[in-house]
């Protein structure tokens, strides 16, 4: 699926993309509120149906975060070049976390 390329090599790539503070700030909060949408919706639509609206603002507003940093880097997203680059955020997101990136 990811060409037999490291994960390091697609963390750096994605990192060239975004270099602005203002792109890197959006990603670190759209990034996690995306993916923690998609546990939540997955309970609350077994759980609590009426609650549906609290992940769907989660990942309305991540999403809306990446275009408004990607506006600031006047770079569109990766994932537009190559999908894969839509499973990579995350894991920058974690080395950006830990430092590494």
């Amino acid at each position: 699926m990811f060409g037999g390329k490291p994960w390091q090599d697609w963390i750096e790539q994605y990192g060239h993309s975004h270099q602005n503070p203002v792109n890197r700030f959006f990603h670190t909060l759209g990034i996690p509120m995306i993916a923690a949408s998609i546990p939540i919706a997955i309970l609350v639509l077994l759980f609590a149906p009426g609650w549906w609206p609290l992940p769907a603002v989660l990942f309305i507003i991540g999403w809306i975060f990446q275009f408004i940093g990607h506006a600031a880097e006047g770079k569109p997203p990766e994932f537009l070049k190559d999908w894969r680059y839509l499973f990579v955020g995350l894991r920058w997101w974690w080395a950006k976390i830990r430092g590494k990136a």
